[in-house]
C-alpha cells in the first residue's frame, strides 16, 4: 500500500522534495509533463512517509496517507 499520494499534474520539477528526502525515496522520473516539467516519482520501498516532501513542496503535490 502506498504511503504517499502524488498529484503529479501539479509538479513543476523544482526538486525541493528530491533534495529534502532523507531516505532518497524521491527522484526525477524522466517523464516530461504536458506543461514541460520533469516530474518526480517515489520509490515505495524506501518511503517511510516522514512528510519531508509534503512540507517543502510549494505546489502541494504530496498527500501523506494514514
Amino acid at each position: 500500500m502506498s504511503k504517499i499520494r502524488l498529484e503529479i499534474t501539479r509538479c513543476k520539477g523544482c526538486g525541493y522534495c528530491v533534495e529534502e528526502c532523507p531516505r532518497g525515496a524521491l527522484r526525477f522520473s524522466g517523464h516530461i509533463s504536458d506543461k514541460g516539467y520533469d516530474t518526480v516519482m517515489v520509490d515505495e520501498s524506501l518511503c517511510v512517509a516522514c512528510g519531508s516532501c509534503y512540507r517543502v513542496c510549494p505546489d502541494r503535490v504530496f498527500e501523506i496517507l494514514e
